[in-house]
């Protein structure tokens, strides 16, 4: 037995990305343990249980709605790497693999929010 989300790959890998962000804001000032270490958490953490959640709701259109959350967090993710850059908090290279990851699950969220009727 398992729950459908389990199965899709776009969980799987915002469940990834979200260790992989987890890791990286450990490495951030201690005064942003409540501000963008925080907001980062948050958003990142976000994006896997609103797949999930949605998954499970009554209609393909709740379910649309809560891909539609998840992207927006991602969203939110990318706007605090972006912080966490200009912060001198992440090297260059850090924030392009991480801003790459972004953008392929977005693309693939995207898509296969399209594909729910």
């Amino acid at each position: 037995m398992s729950f459908k989300f389990e199965k899709l790959t776009i969980w799987q890998k915002s469940m990834d990305f979200g260790e992989e962000i987890n890791r990286m804001t450990m490495d951030f000032p201690t005064k942003e343990n409540f501000n963008l270490s925080s907001q980062t958490l948050r958003a990142v953490d976000s994006i896997a249980l609103n797949i999930a959640e949605g998954s499970i709701g009554q209609s393909n259109p709740e379910f649309k709605r809560f891909m539609g959350y998840s992207i927006r967090s991602l969203a939110e993710v990318v706007t605090c790497l972006y912080k966490a850059r200009r912060r001198d908090y992440i090297s260059e290279e850090l924030f392009q693999k991480h801003y790459n990851t972004s953008f392929n699950l977005m693309n693939m969220m995207i898509a296969f929010k399209n594909k729910i009727n």
